[in-house]
C-alpha cells in the first residue's frame, strides 16, 4: 500500500472515529458545568470552586482519558479488539480455569459489562434531554414540551435502528467535526472575555479546591466532574473498528482540544456572568445562538446515542458467543460491514428502559446522579482487568503492574466513592439494571454448566461406541448425516435416538463441534479441523472468535480443504431439541432453575443461529434434568 493511500485511510478512519468514538464524551459539555453548579444539589458558585472544578476537569481529561485510556488501556488489545468483554477474555486466558482468580475475574468482567448496559441506557436519555433543554433557555414557554420532544426524538431513533447506519453513518464524522469546532470556538470567545480562567490549567488550583472544601462538597464536585469523562470507555470498546492510531489522532487533534477549550470557556463565562449557571452551555454566545445550538446539539446527541446503541448490540453479540446470554435473533444491516447488526429484542427493551429513565428523572440534572456511578464503576473494572493483563499475561513484575495501574486505580476508587452518595438520588437506577443483567448472565452460565454436567453423567465415549457399533453395523443409507455434538461430550443423543427409531446409519457420519475461543476472530483457514475416525465417520471441529459471525454452511465449504466435501442436498443435520426439567437440589434454587428453563425454551434455535438451511435440519427431542 502506498504511503499516500495509507495517509488517506488513516485520515478517513480518524474522521469516522470523531463521529463514533467521541460522540458520548463530546456531548458532556451540555450538562457537566450545569450539574456542577446546580442551585439545588451543586457547589456554591465562587472563584475557588470555579477554578478548582475546571482544573479538575482539565487534569481529569489529561490523566484519565489521555494517559489511562489512550496511552495504557489501548495497549491491552485482544487481537486488535477492545471493550470490557474482550478485556475479560484476555484476562481470563491469562490464568487457568483452576486458578482462584478465574471466577472472581469473570464476575468482575461481567459486572463491568452490565454497568456498561446501564450507561448505555442513561447516555441517550441524558444526551437528548440535555440538548432539548436549550428550548427552555430560548423561551420558558417551551419548557413543558422538553420531555415530549425528547421522547419523540428517542422513539424515532430506536425505530430507525432496523435500517442500520450504513446510509447515514458517513455523516457522523463531519457533523461531529462541526460540533467540536463549535465547542472550541465558543470556548475561545469566552476565554478572551475572562482570560483569568486560564489559571485553572495550574493543577495547584485543583489541590487548593480539594483542601478548602469539606468531604461533602468534594464528593459533590467529583460527582459532577466525572460527567466530563463519560464515554471514555468507548475509546477502548471501538478499537477494533478504527484501530489505535486513528483513535489517538482524533483525541489529541480534535476532541481533547475542543473539550478543554469549551470547559475553560464555560468557566470564563461563569466568572463574568454568574447568572449563566442555569445553563452555561446555551448561554455561551447569547440569545441569538440558542436555537442553532439546539439543532446542532440534538444531532450530536443522536449520534452519541447511536454509538451507544450500536455498542450495546455488539456487546450482546459477544456475550451470546461467550455463553453468558441466550441466543437471540441478530439481523445484519449491511452487506459490506459485518459489525453493523440489529438485535430487535435488545433494541425495544432498551427503548422502554430509556423512556422509563426520561419519565422518572425528567431532566439532565436529575439523570446526572444516575450517570456517574455507572461510569466510574466501569472505569474501575477496566483498571482492575488491565492490572491482571499486565501482570499475568504480559509477565511484567508486580511492581511494574502496580505502577502502571495503581495510580489510576486510586483515582477510580475516589471517583466511585464520590458517586456513592448519589445512590439514593438516582445512582440506584443503573445499579439495579446492572444487577438484573448480572443475575441473568450468571444464571445462564450456571444453568448451562448444570446441563453439561448432567449430560456428562450419561455420556458414552465416542471411540468405544464406534468400535462396538461396527462389530455388527446397522444398514447404511445414502447421504451424509451431521450430528451436532457439544464440546467434550460423548455420543450425541440424537444419534442414539436415530439408531433406536430408524435403525439405520448414513453412509457418511460427521460429528460437528463448535468451539468459541477467547480471541475475537479466527482466520478462515484455521476455522475448520477434521479428524478421520474410520468407517466413513469424521469429527469436524469449527472454531469461531467471540466477534465472529457463526456460519456453518461456510464452514462446510472450508472443510473441502481437509478432504471433506459436502453436497447440501444430500446432507441431513441432526440437532437435539432439549427440554429442561427443573428439580429441587439440582445446583440452583428451584425458582432460578425455572427461570433458566424459560430462557432456554425461548432462545433462538441452534439451526437459526448457525445459519443452517431449515430444509436440511432434523430436530429430535430429549429431556434433561437440571
Amino acid at each position: 500500500m502506498s504511503s499516500e493511500h495509507q495517509k488517506s485511510s488513516v485520515a478517513a478512519l480518524t474522521v469516522a472515529a470523531v463521529g463514533i468514538v467521541y460522540g458520548d464524551i463530546g456531548t458532556s459539555p451540555l450538562y457537566t458545568m450545569k450539574t456542577l453548579f446546580d442551585q439545588k444539589h451543586g457547589l456554591p458558585l465562587n472563584e475557588v470552586n470555579l477554578l478548582g472544578s475546571v482544573s479538575l476537569i482539565f487534569w481529569g481529561l489529561v490523566l484519565i482519558v489521555s494517559l489511562k485510556y489512550v496511552s495504557l488501556v489501548l495497549r491491552a488489545d485482544n487481537r486488535g479488539e477492545g471493550g470490557i468483554l474482550a478485556l475479560m477474555a484476555l484476562a481470563l486466558s491469562s490464568v487457568t480455569k483452576a486458578s482462584r482468580w478465574y471466577f472472581p475475574l469473570m464476575v468482575i468482567g461481567l459486572t463491568g459489562a452490565t454497568l456498561f448496559f446501564g450507561d448505555a441506557v442513561v447516555t441517550p436519555a441524558i444526551s437528548v434531554l440535555g440538548a432539548i433543554e436549550g428550548l427552555g433557555v430560548a423561551t420558558p414557554a417551551l419548557h413543558p414540551y422538553i420531555v415530549p420532544i425528547a421522547v419523540l426524538v428517542l422513539v424515532t431513533l430506536y425505530a430507525f435502528q432496523w435500517h442500520g447506519t450504513a446510509g447515514i453513518g458517513r455523516w457522523f464524522g463531519p457533523i461531529m467535526l462541526l460540533w467540536f469546532a463549535a465547542l472550541a470556538a465558543m470556548g475561545v470567545v469566552n476565554i478572551i472575555r475572562a482570560p483569568q480562567i486560564l489559571n485553572a490549567l495550574n493543577p495547584l488550583y485543583a489541590f487548593y479546591f480539594i483542601s478548602q472544601n469539606s468531604l461533602q462538597a468534594l464528593a459533590i464536585a467529583l460527582g459532577g466532574v466525572v460527567l466530563a469523562f463519560t464515554g471514555a470507555e468507548a475509546l477502548y470498546a471501538d478499537m477494533g473498528h478504527f484501530g489505535k492510531k486513528p483513535i489517538r489522532i482524533a483525541w489529541f487533534s480534535v476532541a481533547f482540544p475542543a473539550l478543554a477549550l469549551n470547559y475553560l470557556g464555560q468557566g470564563g463565562l461563569l466568572m463574568v456572568n454568574p447568572a449563566a449557571a442555569s445553563n452555561p452551555f446555551y448561554n455561551q454566545l447569547g440569545a441569538w445562538s440558542v436555537l442553532p445550538l439546539v439543532g446542532l446539539s440534538t444531532m450530536a446527541a443522536v449520534i452519541a446515542s447511536q454509538a451507544t446503541i450500536s455498542g450495546t448490540f455488539s456487546l450482546v453479540k459477544e456475550a451470546i458467543a461467550l455463553g453468558f446470554l441466550p441466543r437471540m435473533r441478530i439481523i445484519h444491516t449491511s452487506e459490506k460491514e459485518r459489525g453493523q447488526i440489529y438485535i430487535p429484542f435488545v433494541n425495544w427493551t432498551q427503548l422502554v428502559v430509556v423512556l422509563l429513565a426520561v419519565f422518572m428523572f425528567r431532566s439532565s440534572d436529575n439523570l446526572a446522579a444516575a450517570y456517574g456511578i455507572a461510569v466510574t464503576a466501569t472505569m474501575l473494572v477496566t483498571t482492575l482487568m488491565t492490572f491482571f493483563v499486565v501482570y499475568y499475561r504480559w509477565k511484567f513484575s508486580i511492581w511494574i503492574a502496580l505502577g502502571a495501574t495503581g495510580f489510576f486505580m486510586i483515582m477510580d476508587i475516589f471517583l466511585v466513592g464520590s458517586n456513592i452518595m448519589k445512590i439514593f438520588n438516582g445512582g440506584w437506577f443503573p445499579l439495579v439494571l446492572g444487577s438484573v443483567l448480572l443475575f441473568i448472565m450468571l444464571t445462564w452460565k450456571r444453568g448451562h454448566q448444570m446441563v453439561y454436567k448432567n449430560l456428562q453423567k450419561h455420556a458414552i465415549p465416542l471411540d468405544d461406541f464406534l468400535q462396538s457399533l461396527f462389530i455388527d453395523p446397522p444398514p447404511r443409507v445414502h447421504g451424509t448425516a451431521i450430528f451436532m455434538r457439544p464440546e467434550n461430550d460423548g455420543v450425541p443423543h440424537v444419534l442414539l435416538h436415530n439408531l433406536l427409531h430408524n435403525k439405520v446409519l448414513h453412509e457418511r457420519v460427521v460429528f460437528l463441534t463448535v468451539f468459541i475461543t477467547d480471541d475475537p476472530f479466527v482466520a478462515p483457514h484455521e476455522q475448520v479441523k477434521v479428524q478421520d475416525l474410520g468407517h466413513q465417520c469424521y469429527q469436524m471441529n469449527v472454531y469461531y472468535g467471540f466477534k465472529d459471525e457463526p456460519d456453518l454452511p461456510r464452514a462446510f465449504e472450508l472443510a473441502s480443504a481437509s478432504g471433506l466435501e459436502f453436497q447440501m442436498m444430500e446432507t441431513s443435520i441432526f440437532i437435539a431439541r432439549q427440554t429442561l426439567l427443573p428439580r429441587a437440589g439440582g445446583g440452583m434454587a428451584l425458582w432460578r432453575e425455572h427461570f433458566f428453563a424459560a430462557m432456554f425454551r425461548n432462545a433462538r434455535s441452534a439451526a437459526d443461529y448457525y445459519q443452517i438451511p431449515p430444509n436440511r435440519v432434523i430436530e429430535l427431542g430429549t429431556q434433561v434434568e437440571i
